[in-house]
């Protein structure tokens, strides 16, 4: 190998130990993948509850974060100003689907604001709703930016946007204010100073920043228990709890785990899925935060590994599991649809390992 590559590869590996191996495929009775996690369970406070892996290693939230980057949006005014509700609130938080339902909101949205779907610079992507893409194909209609899984949320960008007197045009850019807000706002819930992060650009073009799981965990956690956060901020969570547990089809669509999940739990958790094998679990009950990092970006280990996890901390019993198979991604399947596999968690990975009162200790 090249020994510039080499040199530049070598910032990219980490010194610390390897992530347990949290999940794996088996084909034929042999394992064919092993899928490496760590995750962080903690309170309003920061503490741990539990932990496994590198949980002080700073990974990319990606789209778990929405929740969070959508508590300007009410706590400036603009939610109310521009009259949205639980629909357009549980869409700003969601990673959808691009299905019809979800589409006509957004375009609701849009005209309400005043702009168009030009404005949107998340860019387009087809449908992740299989039937709703293929009509597009059949219809020969090109995807627009509002079947992009992030329109909602920069909807809620766009109209914070509007509401403050800022530029549309760039809204998406780190150097703008209504990133700016979003930048503090995620700080203050995850006690964490973002100017020591390294600070990427997501799939729709926002910033995202990279955070330890178990600052993560704690901005998450302090959703589920807003007691300690001010009130206006308090406030905001709670209707983006409600939003999120009242519209659950909006917040990923048909299918999907967090829709599942919503609707079977809501009382209990509300779930946010991320791109690259990211999750994030706001567990109402006891008030604490979860977040789940797959190491190789498995979307199909991160699903297995979450329900296994819910399962162990005691948010889903054996019977409501069972409800969610369709959705979980356990079975591997072939080209004509029969069962040749699973992917499965490892025995004992989900237990309880350690329990920690320190702040961001494992």
């Amino acid at each position: 190998m090249h020994p510039a590559r080499t040199d530049k590869a070598s910032r990219f590996v980490s010194t610390s130990p390897p992530n347990p191996v949290a999940v794996v495929a088996c084909r034929g009775g042999a394992v064919e993948c092993r899928h490496r996690a760590a995750f962080a369970l903690a309170d309003r406070h920061g503490r741990l509850i539990r932990a496994k892996g590198n949980v002080n290693e700073p990974v990319f939230p990606r789209s778990t974060i929405k929740p969070i980057q959508a508590l300007p949006l009410i706590e400036s005014g603009a939610a109310d100003r521009f009259g949205l509700g639980d629909e357009e609130i549980a869409l700003a938080c969601a990673s959808h689907s691009g299905e019809a339902y979800h589409v006509a909101i957004v375009e609701s949205w849009l005209r309400r604001l005043g702009l168009t779907t030009d404005d949107l610079e998340c860019g387009p992507h087809a449908p992740l709703h299989e039937n709703s893409a293929r009509r597009l194909v059949i219809d020969d209609v090109a995807a627009t930016p509002t079947h992009n899984n992030c329109s909602g949320k920069h909807c809620g960008f766009l109209t914070i946007a509007r509401h403050i007197g800022a530029p549309v045009q760039g809204y998406s850019h780190p150097d703008h204010p209504v990133q700016i807000m979003v930048g503090k706002t995620l700080a203050a819930l995850a006690d964490f100073d973002l100017r020591t992060s390294t600070v990427g650009v997501d799939g729709c073009g926002v910033p995202t920043w990279a955070m330890p799981l178990s600052a993560i965990a704690t901005a998450i956690a302090r959703l589920a228990d807003p007691t300690d956060l001010p009130p206006r901020t308090a406030v905001a969570a709670g209707r983006i709890l409600t939003a999120m547990a009242t519209e659950p089809h909006l917040i990923a669509g048909s299918g999907r785990l967090c829709t599942a999940l919503a609707e079977l739990a809501s009382d209990r958790a509300i779930i946010k899925v991320g791109a690259q094998g990211t999750y994030v679990a706001m567990l109402m009950v006891d008030g604490f935060g979860l977040a789940l990092k797959i190491d190789d970006g498995s979307a199909h280990a991160a699903r297995v590994a979450l329900i296994a996890l819910l399962q162990e901390i005691g948010v889903c019993s054996k019977a409501e599991i069972r409800r969610l198979t369709d959705v979980s991604g356990c079975t591997l399947r072939n080209r004509a649809g029969r069962p040749v596999g699973e992917i499965v968690p490892v025995p004992g990975w989900a237990k309880r390992e350690r329990k920690s009162h320190g702040k961001g200790t494992a």
